[in-house]
């Protein structure tokens, strides 16, 4: 067989078996715009008796609304999407050219797990991989798909790309076989019960839980433009929004952001603290919001949804907005045998490393351990604001000041609940000791946002 017909051969194996997988690639991308890197690979699995043509992965480059990426696709239709020692090294080149030219990266994963025959040598090369994706974040952003159903090691980088994308009624995320895990539990649920969205609840993996492949694009064109661009005009800088004059909630407080511009990230998991990409007078900012009525009570789930979205908008030099309504932890024994308090320390630690602008608003209650670690001046908040109606305490209520301090007999209970009935009332006193920038009127706050934000860009 001449050369050219052997090229025209493999070359058509090659796109027959890659049918699928790149039709879900040019629905994400621009038109023609696909440039594919290690086409032509081949290796053959001993024990299937089979080629991996293209080693099972497609790997290459393109441009999403104008925009370079880097993205690496599994082909489910070959040997189940299984990861080889092969495919490691072809993703690998992928990754390495990335790097190579600072370009986001997004991973379509669909793998039923290894391909069985290849022993330790696929655990190194899935170590190898893992490691590089690891030491890229924060550097460069990476975008996960589950594309199918995604099983074993190949899992783990749900944990390290900065956004993960969950398909309904497509996505099935596990680290093990989701019938294993069923089964040990002694029930019988679907692959989507046990790794959709709603099943890892628990494990905060989910940024976005989607329709298809195109709602993915429309959320990845939307988060790279507020980083790739972070400072647009805007004619929305000097804009009073009356409305939180007369109701200030966590609604009402989204309405801070510029028209169409937010993007809540983990709207799945603890949906009383809110984290949103978005802009504010045409500046692109990280806020998180405290929704709850009465005040949110800290617990170790919501402290670490909040510190992996603080450490996003760290390595990236986003500014830090927090609008707070917020007690302490949640006084209860399981929320006291958790993790809150390590999880609280090391968001401590991540707030410290933030570079960028850290805004605090107190736009409800600022009560104890809420106040402390989210709008204190000395945590290093830059400005610290408060709505005219915010409350700023040591305790929630009258009651538990002197629940503690009814051992102390020198307190006298009158005295205490005038003293801290006076203190609760409004956020004046902590004003007076320099520890609040400014009371502010409720509609005014993107104004005085806007401002601050502007004088402390880098």
């Amino acid at each position: 067989m001449d050369k050219i017909s052997l090229l025209q051969k493999r070359k058509k194996q090659i796109l027959d078996a890659g049918k699928g997988i790149r039709e879900e690639i040019n629905s994400l991308i621009d038109a023609d715009s696909f440039v594919e890197l290690s086409c032509f690979s081949f290796s053959k699995n001993e024990f299937y008796g089979e080629n991996a043509e293209g080693e099972g992965v497609v790997t290459g480059f393109a441009t999403i609304n104008d925009y370079p990426f880097y993205i690496v696709a599994q082909n489910a239709a070959v040997l189940s999407g299984g990861v080889s020692k092969a495919n490691c090294e072809k993703i690998a080149k992928c990754l390495n050219q990335a790097e190579k030219t600072s370009t986001p990266i997004i991973w379509l994963l669909s793998s039923l797990g290894v391909q069985l025959g290849e022993g330790v040598s696929v655990l190194e090369g899935l170590a190898s991989l893992i490691l590089k994706a690891s030491q890229m974040k924060g550097t460069i952003p990476q975008y996960l798909i589950v594309n199918g159903e995604v099983y074993g090691q190949i899992s783990l980088l749900a944990g390290i790309c900065d956004f993960t994308y969950l398909i309904d009624k497509k996505s099935a995320l596990c680290v093990n076989s989701p019938l294993v895990l069923s089964a040990k539990d002694g029930k019988n649920l679907s692959k989507f019960v046990v790794g959709g969205a709603d099943g890892l609840k628990g494990a905060q993996l989910s940024s976005f839980t989607v329709k298809d492949i195109a709602e993915v694009k429309k959320s990845i064109v939307a988060i790279n433009e507020l980083i790739s661009i972070p400072v647009i005009d805007s004619e929305e800088m000097n804009e009073s929004l009356p409305a939180l004059d007369k109701k200030a909630d966590g609604k009402g407080i989204i309405s801070v952001f510029d028209k169409d511009s937010a993007i809540e990230l983990g709207a799945s998991y603890c949906p009383e603290t809110k984290c949103f990409l978005a802009r504010v007078g045409g500046i692109a900012v990280a806020c998180v919001v405290f929704d709850e009525a009465n005040g949110v009570e800290l617990t170790a789930e919501n402290v670490r949804k909040i510190k992996d979205f603080a450490e996003f908008a760290c390595c990236f030099g986003l500014p830090y907005v927090t609008f707070v309504n917020t007690l302490g932890v949640k006084c209860d024994l399981a929320t006291n045998n958790s993790l809150v308090i390590k999880e609280i320390g090391e968001y401590i630690s991540v707030l410290d490393c933030i570079d960028a602008a850290k805004i605090s608003i107190v736009y409800g209650k600022a009560v104890g351990l809420g106040y402390t670690v989210f709008a204190a001046k000395s945590m290093g908040y830059d400005y610290s604001y408060a709505f005219a109606n915010a409350k700023i305490a040591l305790f929630d209520s009258v009651q538990g000041a002197e629940i503690e301090y009814a051992s102390d007999k020198k307190v006298d209970g009158v005295k205490l609940q005038q003293k801290y009935a006076d203190e609760n009332s409004d956020p004046i006193n902590a004003a007076q000791g320099g520890y609040i920038d400014n009371i502010i009127q409720p509609s005014f706050v993107k104004q005085y946002l806007t401002a601050s934000l502007q004088m402390l860009l880098k």
